[in-house]
């Protein structure tokens, strides 16, 4: 469909934005036909079934975090960089739902390797952490105890679920300076 002006970046574009909407679970080729004043068929042209879409959206979404946590950490060290990485991805997963699931999807082995985004975010995380001093298996763990730290985090607060009066962020802003505490006294 020339006419509409329909390409592969496009198309995932706009089912980024769907799912951000609906969430990263609801969309479906004929919601995002739909949306293109299309009819479903019309769309193969640039992505194979659900699947393909459902990765380039994963792709798409880690990539974009990656430059936001690019942005947030760049010229800082320590502290400042843990701050400022943990406010990018929790700004991210609030601000946009269906993108930040997609980064959380299952995806084949070979497409994570040839994926810039994820690649960006294990580099930067542990460009960060090396920071503390850490190095393997240590970058490992500690990568892992920041990202569980944070998605747990963003997805109670994206659910609703801190229903104390106490404001989530106020609370977010604790947990990241005793991520610091615990990362400046990483166990040997």
């Amino acid at each position: 469909m020339a006419r509409k002006g329909l390409t592969a970046e496009r198309v995932t574009r706009a089912a980024a934005d769907l799912a951000d909407e609906v969430g990263f679970e609801n969309i479906t080729l004929t919601a995002l036909a739909r949306g293109f004043g299309v009819k479903d068929a019309s769309l193969y042209s640039h992505v194979r079934n659900l699947q393909e879409l459902r990765v380039g959206i994963a792709l798409l979404a880690a990539a974009e975090l990656a430059d936001r946590i690019a942005a947030a950490v760049a010229g800082r060290a320590g502290r400042d960089a843990l701050t400022a990485f943990a406010r990018a991805y929790r700004d991210f997963a609030l601000e946009h739902p269906g993108r930040y699931a997609a980064t959380q999807a299952r995806i084949d082995p070979a497409l994570l390797a040839c994926s810039d985004g994820h690649r960006r975010n294990v580099d930067y995380t542990y460009a960060m952490l090396r920071a503390y001093g850490l190095e393997e298996p240590d970058l490992t763990d500690a990568g892992r105890l920041l990202r569980s730290t944070f998605h747990g985090f963003a997805v109670l607060e994206a659910n609703g679920g801190f229903g104390h009066v106490r404001p989530p962020g106020e609370s977010f802003e604790r947990a990241v300076q005793a991520l610091h505490t615990a990362l400046e006294r990483w166990p040997d």
